[in-house]
């Protein structure tokens, strides 16, 4: 990620909020992310040594912080100008949220506009269905970070979204308005590359937390099994086989409420639609 670093860097370096406590955690970084940090060395602390993974270098530098709000960057994504600043007046405001968090934009390796973030208005109810906040955008008390246990060191691609189900249930959030952020999306990052992981690894962390995994994570993972494709830059393709297959792999993880998932997965598509789609399969010229 080092290609990406120093406009990171620059991104908070350049924020109009007078206290930052800036701490960059680095696993060990062989390409140019040393050099980029040395640069800067009197602007920011770095540390450069092993570590467990992203959620286990957070907690690293989180315990090396100081500060009563607390938010952390991924070394490609970058705050918009102002983003600090408007965080911090909305918790000024309102003392007892854990979490503030606004909108953010994806983009693509070069800073390019792909699309908005689908960020929604906060209802913790919404997080047994799906993650909707965008991590850089979202801003955390020390207090709430604490209390809710810290990431947990063992997730190595849903930690973000444990973390969020974790805080909701012993704090208030709000979504703020403002686009804070930009979340840069490439084949690189942790979130395209390892796709199929980043995939299971959330249907067992709604496992964990609801005890029911819904049909919409669950028909992801199918479909990724099935073509690969990474349904952010290779959409998702609906077919009957994927279809078929979400039923087997919903029941799978929905073992103490199959029924319910069987309710749920018969009631998204019709006979109709599902007619139709199999006269496109038969009628398919590859078969």
């Amino acid at each position: 990620m080092g290609r990406y670093l120093e406009e990171t860097i620059q991104s908070v370096l350049m924020q109009d909020y007078p206290n930052i406590e800036y701490i960059v955690m680095d696993a060990g970084s062989t390409d140019e992310t040393l050099a980029i940090l040395e640069k800067y060395g009197d602007r920011l602390e770095f540390h450069s040594s092993p570590d467990d993974g992203t959620a286990d270098a957070i907690n690293k530098g989180f315990a090396r912080s100081h500060g009563s709000v607390f938010a952390y960057l991924n070394a490609d994504d970058i705050y918009l100008p102002g983003a600090i600043s408007t965080a911090m007046r909305s918790l000024a405001a309102e003392p007892d949220m854990g979490v503030v968090y606004g909108d953010a934009n994806w983009v693509d390796e070069g800073g390019q506009l792909l699309a908005p973030y689908p960020v929604r208005p906060y209802d913790a109810a919404l997080f047994s269905q799906e993650c909707f906040i965008a991590q850089p955008a979202a801003f955390i008390r020390r207090e709430a970070f604490e209390l809710a246990g810290r990431m947990d060191p063992n997730l190595q691609y849903a930690y973000d979204y444990d973390l969020w189900i974790r805080i909701s249930r012993l704090f208030q959030m709000r979504k703020i308005d403002g686009v804070l952020a930009t979340s840069r999306m490439h084949k690189e990052n942790k979130t395209m590359g390892q796709r199929r992981r980043v995939l299971r690894e959330t249907l067992r962390l709604l496992e964990s937390h609801y005890s029911y995994v819904p049909f919409q994570p669950v028909h992801a993972y199918a479909s990724y099994l099935v073509d690969r494709r990474d349904q952010f830059f290779e959409p998702l393709r609906p077919s009957i086989f994927k279809y078929v297959l979400s039923l087997l792999v919903g029941l799978r993880y929905n073992a103490g409420r199959p029924f319910r998932f069987v309710h749920e997965w018969a009631g998204v598509i019709s006979l109709e639609g599902l007619a139709r789609r199999w006269r496109g399969f038969m009628e398919r010229p590859d078969r």
